[in-house]
């Protein structure tokens, strides 16, 4: 997590992902909007609007973990770790969906609302069967069958009324409408029940128990009984009930010989860590400072402290939360990142240079610590630090592509140095990955004229172009 969105890079922007399935704990809201939709329209299918670009975190040991906890269901699911990813999104809500390709995203919401990573592995586990099923590439297939049904009912209909009995007509109307939506739903809580079933099968080979999962659920059971769901049945729902999923699961998982394994400590250790920088970096300062007083000396209220004083604005008390931490561990990476970034933010980039450098050496170039680095170096405006800058954000770039802030502060470096066509492809990169091709569009021209035709960047910057062309005209076709 990036202490500050004006210097560091807090959160970034990343493009929407093509469709957005499977809405874990919310998704009734979509549907009583498909169900105004089926009304509105005449004679269009129903069909599915692409997500709006959420705001993704970003932070080097957030991601280990995720990565750490994540592995051994992925490799149960038959896929690839490497192929995998699991992405925090900025957002309260108690949710967790997967949008195509092979990622899992996890609301802060659903990190904050859970109490072990045994539960959030238990949702990993859920989002997986998704991906297995290729639940995504069939969702369209749902929404075309119950486009079929109202687009046939308005057919009917629109026979009945011109035969003059209009009464009928829009009984057959509402009547296909109602059909169509329940024949989504029923298709959406299949798919549900499916992913529950092969999140319990990972669980299961990977040999973690499914407490979490239940656990979980209860915790979703009690938010249904606030919200004052009614708990009869699920027809009206896309997703079963979750007192429906528990019954069905407890059973499964109570015979399976990993019920009753201990949860790894390491994993349960570092998710209070992971949790409480996370509420530390989003929550308001006074809520995150009662959540976690002062006379808790723990590592997971150290981190939480240290956020929130330095969002709060007071980087002496940051700076001190941040100092206590590395005197119980002087070697961890984090601990190390964390002190550099308030140093650097505070307006000490060069007393930030020795605890970033340490951090970037003991995590073998993390390159989200590595940008933040590059970044010190580039603040001390020495000009002797450039090369230096430079070599690290190059590293940065090349082992995580997607981080507009290493392009942004790779731009600078260049632009230092007088290259500026290279300036401008660092610059064209970054405006791509941040949604805004009508940027990257002319910054890549400007770094293919400048570049020695065919020469590796100059290809890039072609790429880039060619890239952003294409979103710049699909662009204006949504707009006409």
């Amino acid at each position: 997590m990036r202490l500050s969105g004006r210097r560091g890079f807090g959160f970034i922007r990343h493009s929407s992902p093509p469709v957005h399935i499977m809405n874990m704990f919310e998704g009734e809201r979509l549907f009583r909007v498909f169900s105004k939709l089926f009304a509105a329209i005449a004679a269009t299918a129903l069909c599915l609007q692409p997500v709006h670009a959420q705001s993704v975190l970003r932070d080097a040991e957030t991601e280990a973990f995720f990565d750490e906890i994540s592995e051994p269901l992925i490799r149960a699911a038959g896929l690839n770790p490497v192929n995998v990813d699991v992405v925090l999104i900025n957002d309260k809500s108690i949710n967790a969906f997967v949008a195509g390709g092979q990622t899992v995203y996890l609301h802060s919401g659903l990190i904050h609302a859970a109490t072990t990573a045994n539960e959030v592995q238990g949702v990993i586990a859920h989002e997986l069967g998704h991906i297995e099923g290729g639940h995504v590439i069939r969702y369209s297939e749902g929404m075309e069958k119950a486009g079929n049904i109202s687009i046939a009912s308005l057919i009917l209909a629109a026979a009945a009324i011109a035969a003059g009995a209009g009464e009928a007509g829009m009984g057959i109307m509402a009547a296909g409408q109602q059909a169509a939506l329940g024949k989504f739903l029923a298709f959406s809580r299949v798919q549900e029940s499916v992913a529950d079933s092969s999140g319990a099968r990972y669980l299961s080979a990977a040999g973690i128990t499914g407490r979490g999962s239940i656990n979980f659920f209860k915790k979703l059971q009690n938010y249904e009984f606030r919200l004052g769901i009614p708990q009869v049945d699920s027809y009206d729902r896309t997703h079963p009930l979750s007192g429906e999923r528990i019954t069905v699961l407890e059973d499964t998982y109570k015979a399976d010989p990993a019920w009753n394994a201990p949860l790894n400590p390491k994993w349960e250790a570092d998710f209070k860590r992971v949790k409480a920088k996370l509420q530390g970096y989003i929550a308001d300062p006074n809520t995150t400072l009662r959540d976690y007083p002062e006379t808790d000396k723990s590592v997971p209220a150290l981190y939480a402290r240290a956020y929130a004083w330095h969002k709060a604005a007071y980087p002496e008390k940051a700076l001190s939360e941040a100092n206590n931490l590395i005197a119980k561990n002087p070697s961890d990476p984090y601990f190390l990142e964390l002190q550099g970034q308030i140093l650097l933010e505070s307006g000490k980039p060069n007393e930030a240079l020795t605890s970033l450098r340490k951090a970037v050496d003991l995590t073998g170039n993390q390159p989200l610590i590595a940008a933040v680095f590059g970044h010190a170096l580039i603040a001390t405006e020495n000009k002797d630090n450039l090369a230096e800058a430079e070599r690290v954000l190059k590293a940065a770039v090349s082992k995580d592509n997607n981080n507009p802030f290493a392009w942004y502060q790779l731009g600078v470096v260049y632009q230092a140095l007088g290259d500026e066509p290279r300036a401008a492809l660092a610059s064209a990169e970054r405006y791509l990955m941040e949604g805004a091709p009508q940027l990257a569009l002319p910054n890549a021209a400007t770094a293919m004229a400048g570049l020695a035709e065919y020469s590796h960047d100059w290809i890039r910057a072609q790429d880039v172009k060619l890239v952003a062309e294409a979103q710049v005209q699909k662009m204006e076709k949504r707009k006409r």
